[in-house]
């Protein structure tokens, strides 16, 4: 299952890029996301590491849920909409905070990959944001981060360390980014 789920987010994915200044392999991403589950986090269950390479499917292509469940059964198909964010919510406030409110109420698995995503792209916004971002907005991105991952139904879980830690690492980054930028200036 695992590697159909790869090979099958690989296909999806194919041609998206990261907004990141390398303009990186989308798909980098939910391979990273399944890695941190399997490796840092220990996770075995092949349904939530499959959810993981599968997770912005929905999301960013035109996969369906009915796709999803034909492809990798039901369980995974739920999961992976559970931690689909709603686009035709265009207000990106209220999607975020939408986003923290439907944090608590999320299955242990579709917890476990949402916490897996957030650490994967809390080190992005540390070592490779997305174009244009300011210091101010990637220190907005892992504050907001972090009020997902406090919601999520998960406290003992050893993810939640590494997440911690992740955010950490960032904000010495994105803090010593700016120091940089006003030692360059000056």
């Amino acid at each position: 299952m695992l590697f159909r789920s790869a090979s099958f987010a690989g296909e999806k994915h194919r041609g998206q890029l990261r907004k990141d200044a390398q303009s990186t392999a989308y798909i980098n991403h939910p391979l990273n996301v399944a890695r941190i589950l399997a490796e840092e986090g220990g996770v075995t269950d092949a349904e939530v590491i499959a959810a993981a390479l599968l997770h912005d499917t929905i999301e960013d292509t035109k996969t369906t849920q009915a796709e999803l469940a034909n492809h990798f059964g039901a369980k995974v198909a739920a999961m992976v909409v559970e931690v689909t964010d709603d686009k035709s919510i265009t207000d990106s406030v209220e999607r975020k905070r939408l986003h923290v409110m439907s944090a608590r109420h999320k299955s242990r698995g579709a917890a476990l990959v949402k916490l897996a995503d957030k650490t994967s792209n809390v080190r992005d916004v540390g070592v490779r944001p997305a174009v244009g971002w300011t210091d101010a907005r990637r220190t907005e991105y892992l504050m907001w981060a972090q009020r997902v991952v406090d919601a999520l139904p998960i406290k003992d879980h050893r993810l939640k360390v590494i997440f911690d830690e992740a955010v950490k690492k960032s904000r010495k980054l994105i803090a010593g980014h700016g120091r940089t930028a006003t030692n360059h200036m000056g």
